[in-house]
């Protein structure tokens, strides 16, 4: 019996940890064909490029196992946050288009989260691939928060440096979308 027990423990802690997964999967699935603006909150010293620009994410692609999110940038549409599931754990991938659809020289660049993570929040600390694509990145840990019917923020820190990027997006107040992101008009 006591075997029994301790089993069903183990099973119950089991999916318990896959939860949060689950429950993160699902908040960003429900937004799925919405498109919200967002708001500069922190940038590192210096660098402008996205100030006083239009910010905006379009939750565009939605399947089981992958969620593609464009990230617009006044006019700029080569950005592509590209979600992929793995069972208890999330990858993030920077997909980085030209006008004409091409990769960019530096794309693909992220990584996968370390744990579960939070329903509200996933952690992507960067892999040995963003290492290889930029050096400089090596202790980079993305984030991305999902306060449903409130918020959205994308956020990065640079480990040991100052380095600290953050974009809050608006989920109450949806716009209409964007323009498909460069590459995408190919079937991308």
């Amino acid at each position: 019996m006591r075997v029994i027990a301790c089993a069903s423990a183990m099973l119950a802690m089991m999916s318990v940890r896959a939860e949060p997964v689950e429950d993160y999967w699902a908040n960003l699935q429900a937004l799925c064909g919405e498109a919200f603006e967002g708001e500069l909150i922190e940038a590192p010293e210096g660098e402008n490029g996205f100030a006083g620009k239009r910010l905006l994410m379009h939750v565009r692609e939605c399947s089981e196992q992958r969620i593609r999110i464009p990230f617009v940038v006044g006019e700029d549409r080569s950005r592509t946050w590209v979600l992929t599931r793995h069972d208890d754990r999330i990858e993030l991938r920077h997909d980085h288009r030209h006008e004409d659809g091409t990769p960019d020289e530096v794309t693909m660049y992220g990584g996968v989260s370390t744990n579960a993570g939070r329903p509200d929040v996933q952690y992507f600390p960067a892999d040995e691939r963003t290492r290889r694509t930029i050096e400089a990145a090596f202790s980079n840990v993305w984030m991305m928060r999902i306060e449903p019917g409130e918020t959205f923020s994308y956020g990065l820190r640079r480990l040991g440096t100052s380095r600290v990027f953050r974009i809050d997006f608006d989920l109450s107040a949806p716009v209409d979308p964007p323009p498909a992101p460069w590459g995408w008009e190919a079937g991308q």
